[in-house]
């Protein structure tokens, strides 16, 4: 008989976070699931230099900082939210981070390969704007190899930890 190999039975929610309030509250909701279901969280953080990028599909070589900067600071504002999102409480929830460069979207939907659930944040803004979803969390909704919930600014109901 084939046995699964035990990091393969792990449960695992993948969050992404990009300094905003929205990612912030969606991390929350992450935590409080994985307390419930008894996963661990991945939170995921990326970077990518548009001005850069632009430089490069026309074939210059800009000059900017090296990529430790970019990662160092993406890993900044990352160490910051789970901070936040724990609050110094005491959380049994085993939470990984992990900064990755690449386009917010693509590196999400990588991320959630093999994981029971894709967790993202919706970036609207006012009244009417605050119903739609933002672009990285409605590509991640239409192509995410598993469920994905999108966490509204202001949730109506955020989980209560077990």
């Amino acid at each position: 008989m084939n046995q699964v190999p035990a990091r393969d039975q792990r449960r695992r929610i993948v969050v992404g976070v990009d300094g905003s309030p929205s990612a912030l509250k969606a991390l929350r909701w992450a935590i409080a699931q994985a307390q419930r279901t008894g996963a661990s969280v991945d939170v995921v953080a990326s970077w990518l230099d548009p001005v850069a990028s632009a430089y490069y599909s026309f074939g210059f070589s800009p000059v900017f900082p090296d990529d430790e900067d970019w990662a160092g600071l993406t890993d900044k504002y990352l160490q910051a939210a789970v901070a936040e999102a724990v609050d110094g409480r005491r959380s049994r929830v085993q939470i990984v981070t992990r900064v990755v460069r690449g386009h917010p979207a693509q590196v999400l939907l990588d991320a959630a390969e093999g994981a029971q659930l894709l967790v993202v944040g919706s970036r609207g803004h006012g009244t009417l704007a605050g119903l739609l979803l933002g672009s990285v969390s409605q590509h991640c909704v239409q192509h995410a190899p598993c469920p994905v919930v999108v966490v509204p600014a202001d949730p109506v109901v955020e989980p209560v930890p077990a």
